[in-house]
């Protein structure tokens, strides 16, 4: 059977936690799971739960650089063949890693996947439907010029073939909001992903959350890494300024009235 390698990130989300273990470790299908959390050091609980799953589950607890180099840990630490990544806050849809596996069984010259993604807030309650919808329309055929213009890839639901990370290497531990963002790009023109046309992982967005307290800085970000990997394309860098005020209009307009 395929081996399937997940990594969760981890540094004081005992509230979610548990919930996002719950949704990797209920998955079934014809693959082997591997699920890794590599904590930073939490000390709100978050330990005592991830005791709780005995060898379910490999862990280890320590400082690390950020985000991004705690998901380099595991990801180094992984023997998949398959590899993703899912938040401490988020979650997997049911069948999920099934979907992925049967795709990419038949699709095996694709090097990575995304699929549809539900956003729910910290109570667990569908939010932001319209969000949800315009993403998935703009994601259902993946083009690298497009990506260049908007992220719209669910981070959430990405899976990647290893040979990706021993080809073109890991996330880049000096960005903190879009080391996604920044990894999509930088894989993408070379491996062009494929769309899932499934329900394959929940985002979680709260006040607390980076996405829901940084967002202006988030979509700067996206901005100037897009430029980076434009390479003097001005049409797609012309459009994904215009995507970057259109979006911050409209998260400030929904966080003010929603």
């Amino acid at each position: 059977m395929i081996k399937v390698s997940i990594i969760t990130p981890s540094y004081n989300q005992a509230g979610f936690i548990e919930e996002t273990i719950k949704s990797i470790l209920s998955q079934k299908g014809d693959f082997e799971l591997e699920y890794i959390i590599t904590d930073a050091g939490s000390t709100d609980g978050t330990i005592d739960i991830l005791k709780k799953y005995g060898k379910r589950i490999k862990w280890v607890s320590e400082k690390d650089k950020g985000q991004a180099d705690g998901i380099n840990k595991g990801w180094k630490m992984a023997t998949g063949e398959i590899i993703a990544y899912l938040n401490s806050d988020d979650a997997y849809e049911p069948g999920a890693i099934q979907s992925v596996v049967e795709f990419l069984k038949n699709h095996p010259k694709t090097g990575w996947v995304y699929g549809k993604c539900r956003i729910v807030d910290e109570n667990g309650k569908e939010v932001r439907k319209f969000i949800k919808w315009y993403r998935h329309l703009l994601g259902r055929k993946y083009n690298y010029n497009k990506l260049l213009t908007e992220n719209f890839v669910a981070q959430p639901t990405v899976f990647l073939r290893r040979k990706i990370l021993d080809d073109l290497g890991y996330l880049d531990i000096k960005q903190h909001l879009v080391m996604d963002y920044e990894y999509w790009l930088r894989i993408g023109r070379k491996y062009p992903a494929r769309f899932i046309n499934k329900y394959l992982a929940r985002f979680r967005i709260y006040k607390k959350s980076k996405s829901g307290s940084m967002f202006v800085r988030q979509f700067s970000d996206e901005l100037n890494t897009a430029k980076k990997y434009a390479h003097g394309k001005k049409w797609p860098i012309f459009l994904h300024t215009f995507n970057f005020y259109k979006i911050i209009i409209s998260y400030k307009i929904i966080n003010r009235f929603l």
